[in-house]
C-alpha cells in the first residue's frame, strides 16, 4: 500500500515540474491537429472514391 500512496505522491510532484502550454498554445495546436485531421479524412476519402471506382470498373468488365 506504502509503494501505491508513494506512486501517486511521486506523479503530482512531477506533474508541478510540467510547463503546461498557454491559452493561446494550446488553441494554435489544437487547430493545428484538427486541420491535419480535415486533411487526411480528405485524402482517404479521395483514395476510398477512387478504389471504389475501380473497383466498380472491374465488376463491369467482367
Amino acid at each position: 500500500m506504502n509503494s501505491i500512496i508513494r506512486y501517486f505522491t511521486n506523479s503530482f510532484h512531477e506533474l508541478n515540474k510540467v510547463t503546461w502550454p498557454t491559452k493561446n498554445q494550446a488553441i494554435k495546436l489544437t487547430a493545428i491537429v484538427l486541420g491535419f485531421c480535415l486533411v487526411v479524412a480528405i485524402v482517404i476519402g479521395i483514395v476510398d472514391g477512387l478504389f471504389r471506382a475501380g473497383y466498380t470498373y472491374l465488376l463491369t468488365i467482367s
